[in-house]
């Protein structure tokens, strides 16, 4: 299911009439894989196809290829409907630990306060007894702005209401977001290092030399085997590419799938190195950082505050209630309010050592691009001796030997048509010259 999605959203990019090299370079897959998902996706939506008279085949997609495969497939509309869901449950799994957060915090807040106020009123009955006088209890005072409702709105309202930026989540969201962070910003890193390397390729011609995609991979090996360039292999074997020696010993690349296209496009300019983006600790604000953060240490201050005034067994049986949950709960609740600062602290270390060797790989890239501009006279000669082996086939409708858009009679009439006004065309000729 997602090597369809991934070929059907390459063929939606790239206009609805592709080659299989076409798809390999703009999904970055392998070449087989490519063909075989390419095949299976015109089988399932009835796909044209074009055959140039070099041989080279052109498909051709109907534009609503996500509907028909909607129609066919009971897979494709239970995954589409699931992915709904899942967004829904996701959602509310984010938002509890906030939730979470906000009711430990108010049932340790009116707990102590029912300690507090329990403790005072037996305080004051003694003082009573003794004076016959009267006291007086302040209960706590909360204000609730109207703010604190859109805490609970989902993102599908806030849309509604204003363009959603990265930055912008409401406070439940950003308490998850303090405690996890927001993913792996580069859980696509390989795809895109494919990607980069198929448009390095397509924007040279079709043939390169190590040196042009040495900045888009990582370990390069060591003695022997960097020499003899067999980092190389991989991106042969994922593009169907060919080594080819030159007369002075040199080794240029070529990959004849990818210097074949449907449509004559646009080269794009490729990145000079695959550049990793460094983590973030959060999206959050801010401010919503440190809301969490001093929520966090109020909970567990508050619940260690708790735990001194729990220490009189029958003050708690004689209360109840919440007291009494909140006793219950206790481990629970100074657990909870220890590592809520505790996780996001680890990974604050985690995330700070994860981006030192993230800018480290990158350095190290961006430096193999420093040493493309420094060739040696080597490596000029092989540059210059894969310039020979480039070149761009495009798949016109021009000059086809034979398309599946119309059937097998009509081309044959088509044929003898063209062979009839040929025919005649002689036959005028032949009366003219007498």
């Amino acid at each position: 299911m997602a090597q369809t999605k991934t070929i059907t959203q390459a063929v939606e990019r790239l206009g609805y009439r592709v080659t299989v090299g076409d798809v390999a370079a703009e999904a970055g897959m392998p070449l087989m894989e490519a063909q075989q998902g390419v095949l299976a996706l015109a089988s399932d939506v009835k796909a044209h196809l074009q055959v140039a008279e070099s041989g080279e085949i052109a498909y051709v997609f109907p534009k609503n290829i996500q509907a028909i495969l909607w129609s066919k497939s009971w897979r494709l509309r239970w995954q589409a409907a699931w992915e709904k869901v899942w967004r829904v449950l996701f959602y509310l799994i984010r938002i509890s630990f906030g939730i979470l957060l906000i009711l430990s915090l108010v049932l340790i807040v009116v707990a102590i306060t029912l300690l507090a106020i329990a403790a005072s009123s037996a305080g004051q009955q003694n003082d009573n007894r003794n004076r016959g006088g009267g006291g007086m209890i302040f209960l706590p005072r909360f204000w609730i702005g109207p703010n604190l409702f859109r805490t609970f709105e989902p993102p599908s309202a806030r849309r509604r209401r204003q363009p959603r930026t990265p930055e912008e989540m409401n406070f439940l969201e950003s308490v998850f977001s303090f405690l996890f962070g927001d993913g792996n910003p580069n859980v696509d890193l390989d795809d895109r290092r494919w990607q980069s390397i198929a448009q390095v390729i397509q924007a040279n011609g079709g043939a390169v030399v190590a040196e042009q995609i040495v900045p888009f991979l990582d370990d390069l090996g060591k003695g022997w085997d960097r020499d003899l360039e067999d980092f190389m292999v991989p991106v042969l074997s994922r593009f169907n590419g060919v080594p080819q020696v030159s007369p002075q010993g040199g080794i240029a690349y070529q990959f004849p799938e990818l210097q074949v296209t449907a449509n004559e496009r646009r080269r794009l300019r490729p990145p000079q190195f695959l550049r990793e983006i460094p983590r973030r600790f959060s999206q959050a604000s801010s401010g919503q950082i440190m809301a969490a953060a001093g929520l966090g240490g109020a909970n567990l201050v508050g619940a260690l505050v708790l735990g001194s005034m729990l220490r009189d067994p029958a003050l708690v049986v004689q209360l109840g209630g919440i007291v009494a949950l909140a006793n219950s709960l206790y481990w629970v609740l100074l657990g909870y309010g220890t590592a809520f600062l505790a996780i996001p602290l680890v990974r604050y270390f985690w995330v700070q050592r994860q981006n030192q060797r993230i800018e480290a790989r990158n350095a190290e890239r961006e430096q193999r691009v420093e040493e493309l501009n420094q060739l040696t006279t080597e490596q000029r000669e092989k540059l210059a001796f894969a310039e020979t082996l480039t070149g761009q086939t495009v798949l016109g409708t021009d000059n086809l030997a034979y398309t599946t858009e119309a059937d097998l009679t009509d081309q044959e009439a088509a044929q003898k048509d063209k062979l009839d006004a040929e025919w005649q065309r002689l036959l005028e000729q032949r009366r003219q010259g007498k």
